[in-house]
């Protein structure tokens, strides 16, 4: 009991010394206090004073004095500049490539350091706010960026009403003391990373939405996006009688030309289109053109990065990187261009057979049990999934174009010419790009001496220059409606930054009238006797053992040379229907040619010319699901490889603080 007594006292003793020295402590009020014994007056809030703008990026707004706590709750300066929302400030200019601002950048500010008069915060009005988030959303959409929660118009802006004020007025002061500059597209001759190029992709896609848009064909190895860009007046959808085109760039990692071209090519028919440009908007109004700047995107890591090492003065291997070889690849070290179905060998060895087309044969079964990569599966099906008319595909190492077959008709041979049944048409659409290009078509040597004589006027037939099988131009003929070129775009394959622009200067028109020239030859509808178009009927012209198929809705495009031409239509359960025509020499646009079909007694043996013994029919498309047991190895080595953040998000992963989620869209 004694010992509970002292206990107490003890106690009581301590309590009163603790009660001493809170009351000589300074005044400060806490929730225990009353606990204690102790009574004390809440401080009074100090009152917010007008002081000087000392932030930098946010020093050329139109007034000079703003106030803390901001009207995000900063409460000094300091926090504020520690903070992601100044730090998007400080970086939009980049993130957007010069987009929108410096809107987005004054439009922040006006909300870091709001107006201060009177020692009393005036908030930004929510008209302008508003104006510049319809304005520049789509830069932010492009970059896969959340719009800022700190730009909320109505959670951080008022109204008229309210006594708001224009951030931007300053800004508007100086354009309207200005002499406004012609409207002209702007682009950047610059090398961008991967993510950097969908970024462009996506931005452009956004600021284009009503004729552009952006979808993937698939992954690369390494799980990279292989990103289309599509334009059109209605894109997404297949039109009646409306062509579709492709571009491919960048097939082999470190022939980077192409890749540049395409991307520059994507922000110009955007802007030419939003500024006018009459040419550029017939073409997008009546053409669906697919462009895919790079197929082999983990190989043009690889090659980008032994570039970067050679231009390092203090890298001493700098000597030994060999442009030709790395990066060529795929991260397989597979090269693309041999890697697709060997159907010349197939056409070649049927040749003499009296019915024999050459045109839509099924992929050989053996195909699948190869190592297929998938870039190449993904083109594979994109190409098989549109009705593509025409298409090109770019390289570097030559100047020139070239033309199917690339694998020669004699097997021992392989610098012999072995032309199409179409080498007319081929020779037409080869000499369309090199005619336009800037110096192509005006030599006839080895410019780059990499592979002997290029032929005449800059064009070739590909086994004429070198032979080799696999290759994506003759899977296109031999495989679908699709005629494809190969472009050599110059003697080195990985051009410095600043030969960009002279590369886009000499290209430019080849590109645009190559894009023009899916409108020749012939199109139309096959109809039955009820009006309904025909999927899979036949065209074929006389003399020229290659026929094309309708697609969903029956109709179809023929890409034919200047004269006179019997045509023919037909498809199972129908009659055959035949008509003549004369192609002028100097059409431009694709003549109409429809067809109406009787339906017929089945003709069992009609078909039977067409097949190939053991190979399947052409609906098969890997029927042992052989790259999808693939995929789902590669993404478990590969991890969460497809979920990883965006580009930008490096230059906010360290901020003060916690990261700024609110950035990401989803």
């Amino acid at each position: 009991m004694e010992y509970f007594i002292r206990r107490k006292m003890k106690t009581i003793v301590f309590l009163n010394a603790l009660a001493t020295v809170v009351w000589c402590a300074p005044s400060l009020c806490d929730p225990e206090d009353e606990f204690l014994g102790i009574f004390c007056k809440e401080p009074e809030p100090e009152q917010p004073k007008c002081m000087d703008i000392m932030m930098n990026y946010c020093d050329d707004m139109s007034y000079t004095h703003t106030v803390f706590p901001n009207i995000l709750g900063h409460r000094t300066r300091e926090e504020a500049e520690l903070g992601p929302e100044y730090l998007l400030v400080s970086v939009v200019h980049n993130l957007l490539n010069g987009e929108c601002t410096p809107d987005i950048r004054m439009l922040g500010c006006s909300v870091l350091v709001p107006r201060c008069e009177k020692e009393k915060v005036l908030k930004p009005c929510r008209s302008t706010c508003e104006a510049v988030r319809k304005n520049c959303y789509h830069a932010f959409e492009g970059i896969e960026m959340a719009w800022p929660y700190f730009l909320d118009c109505d959670r951080f802006f008022v109204s008229d009403q309210e006594g708001c004020y224009d951030p931007l007025e300053g800004l508007r002061a100086k354009q309207e003391g200005n002499t406004p500059e012609k409207p002209h597209t702007v682009i950047q001759f610059s090398y961008q990373s991967n993510a950097q190029m969908n970024s462009i992709l996506k931005k452009t896609a956004a600021r284009c939405s009503e004729i552009a848009m952006t979808y993937s064909i698939g992954r690369s190895v390494e799980g990279k996006d292989l990103l289309v860009i599509e334009f059109s007046n209605n894109p997404g959808v297949h039109e009646l009688l409306e062509p579709e085109m492709k571009y491919i760039g960048n097939m082999h990692g470190n022939e980077v030309l192409g890749r540049q071209l395409l991307i520059y090519l994507a922000q110009y028919l955007c802007s030419e289109y939003l500024l006018g440009n009459r040419r550029i908007q017939t073409l997008i109004n009546t053409t669906r053109i697919h462009i895919l700047p790079s197929m082999n995107p983990d190989g043009y890591e690889l090659a980008a990065a032994e570039v970067q090492d050679t231009i390092d003065p203090e890298n001493e291997e700098a000597q030994n990187y060999n442009s030709w070889t790395l990066g060529r690849g795929n991260a397989q070290n597979i090269d693309l261009n041999r890697n697709f179905p060997d159907l010349t060998t197939i056409v070649y060895s049927r040749r003499r057979h009296r019915h024999f087309r050459s045109n839509h044969i099924p992929i050989p079964d053996a195909y699948w049990f190869g190592k297929v990569a998938p870039e190449t599966y993904a083109v594979m099906k994109w190409t098989r999934s549109f009705p593509f008319v025409l298409s090109a595909n770019f390289h570097g190492g030559e100047l020139l174009v070239s033309y199917p077959y690339d694998l020669s008709k004699h097997p021992l041979e392989q610098k012999m010419f072995s032309p199409t049944p179409d080498e007319q048409v081929f020779k037409q659409i080869a000499r369309t790009y090199a005619d336009a290009h800037a110096t192509m078509s005006e030599g006839n040597s080895g410019r780059c001496e990499n592979f002997g004589s290029i032929g005449q006027d800059g064009i070739i037939n590909g086994a004429r220059w070198y032979s080799f099988a696999g290759g994506m131009q003759d899977f296109n003929y031999l495989h679908t409606n699709c005629f494809e070129v190969t472009v050599e775009l110059g003697c080195d394959k990985f051009p410095a930054e600043e030969e960009l622009y002279t590369g886009w200067k000499d290209n430019k028109e080849a590109l645009l009238t190559f894009m023009e020239s899916v409108h020749r030859g012939i199109k139309g509808i096959v109809k039955d006797a009820d009006g309904n178009g025909i999927k899979g009927a036949r065209i074929s012209v006389r003399g020229i053992r290659h026929d094309i198929t309708t697609a969903e809705n029956g109709d179809y495009w023929r890409l034919l040379t200047a004269g006179i031409h019997i045509l023919t239509a037909s498809a199972p359960g129908y009659t055959r229907a035949m008509k003549k025509i004369h192609l002028p020499a100097r059409m431009q646009k694709a003549g109409r040619v429809d067809f109406i079909l009787q339906k017929a007694v089945v003709e069992p043996d009609m078909e039977e010319d067409y097949r190939i013994p053991s190979m399947g029919t052409y609906e098969d498309f890997d029927p042992y699901n052989q790259f999808e047991r693939y995929t789902i190895s590669e993404q478990n080595q590969n991890g969460e490889e497809g979920q990883e953040k965006p580009w930008w998000w490096s230059y906010f992963s360290h901020a003060h603080g916690s990261a700024p989620t609110w950035l990401l869209r989803n």
